[in-house]
């Protein structure tokens, strides 16, 4: 399910929290409705973080990451790593990054498998981002927007890009990407859709003035009603297998 959410009054949910299919960060501060709307939706599934990222808030936009690993700017503070590292799971690789574009959410989109990146990464930062996240990077543009993490959100079951993205440009990443995309707004019409949400395969954060239509988009791209059917089947097989045995 998409849930709406809300950050101290702001609706950009995609700049204070950060989503993977292995881990979630949120940015400390915030009010207990945010957390526990966070909290009772992943649950038992991941574990939710609470941190800050360079003494800063904004840690959506500065951390760049999937269920492989997560790469965090050089600001990040040692204590920052410390806490992040010892809360995340064994198998998640955290590393910081010596790069020029710092807010890394911003300038790199990812999922499992795929990371497009601003065209002027430093071809050592592509190289990092290869290795620790384990993913094909490419560098693109979203509708001429350098900054491809602003302007798409992504998971393993599907994107959803800048609402000016054209046609032709949404083939081209569809197919570098191996999902579906569609062009939309978050936040009744804003394009800046990396900020205002975060998604992983079965669960997507939006901020509170998402419209029902944008929701039914965000719901119907990333498959989130088949996550969430597969999660119940999957609940009620296991509670049949344990009242039978």
């Amino acid at each position: 399910m998409a849930v709406r959410a809300q950050f101290e009054n702001s609706n950009e949910v995609g700049v204070f929290s950060k989503l993977t299919n292995s881990y979630c960060l949120v940015a400390i501060g915030g009010s207990e409705n945010f957390y526990s709307t966070f909290e009772s939706e992943l649950g038992d599934a991941i574990p939710v973080v609470h941190t800050s990222i360079a003494g800063t808030r904004v840690i959506g936009r500065l951390t760049a990451g999937n269920k492989r690993g997560l790469l965090v700017p050089n600001t990040t503070t040692d204590q920052e790593l410390q806490h992040i590292r010892s809360a995340l799971p064994d198998e998640v690789r955290i590393q910081r990054v010596e790069e020029r574009l710092s807010a890394l959410g911003n300038v790199i989109a990812c999922n499992d498998y795929v990371a497009i990146v601003h065209p002027d990464l430093d071809r050592e930062t592509e190289e990092v981002v290869a290795d620790v996240l384990g993913v094909e990077v490419f560098k693109q543009t979203i509708a001429d927007n350098v900054l491809v993490g602003s302007y798409c959100a992504l998971s393993n079951q599907g994107g959803l890009v800048h609402p000016k993205t054209s046609v032709q440009d949404m083939d081209e990443l569809s197919s570098l990407l191996q999902v579906p995309l569609v062009a939309g707004t978050i936040n009744r019409g804003s394009d800046v859709v990396g900020g205002g949400m975060v998604v992983n395969d079965w669960s997507a954060f939006v901020g509170m003035d998402t419209t029902s239509t944008e929701l039914s988009v965000i719901e119907s791209i990333f498959k989130l009603h088949e996550a969430q059917h597969a999660t119940t089947v999957s609940g009620i097989r296991d509670s049949l297998i344990d009242s039978l045995s």
